[in-house]
């Protein structure tokens, strides 16, 4: 589900929960309205979830033997001239 399909549903809930004021003897409206606006606000929780977890790439660039090699830290002696 994506961000705007859990946006249609919060909206769509939010009408049925607040702007609505018919009643239905099978089904009450105001109560479709706030499972509505759950579905949504999970909706889009999960969205954000999934895309986040999708842009986290662990990659190892180069192997941890051969990174030791690369991490010589050479000291550099100025001469001081006074």
């Amino acid at each position: 589900m994506s961000i705007g399909v859990g946006i249609f549903l919060m909206v769509i809930g939010a009408v049925l929960a607040f702007a609505v004021r018919d009643t239905w003897d099978a089904v009450n409206l105001q109560i479709v309205g706030y499972i509505l606006l759950l579905a949504g606000l999970a909706g889009i929780l999960l969205s954000f979830y999934i895309t986040n977890r999708r842009r986290r790439v662990t990659t190892d660039a180069i192997d941890p033997a051969v990174e030791e090699e690369y991490r010589v830290v050479e000291e550099h002696h100025r001469d001081i001239k006074e």
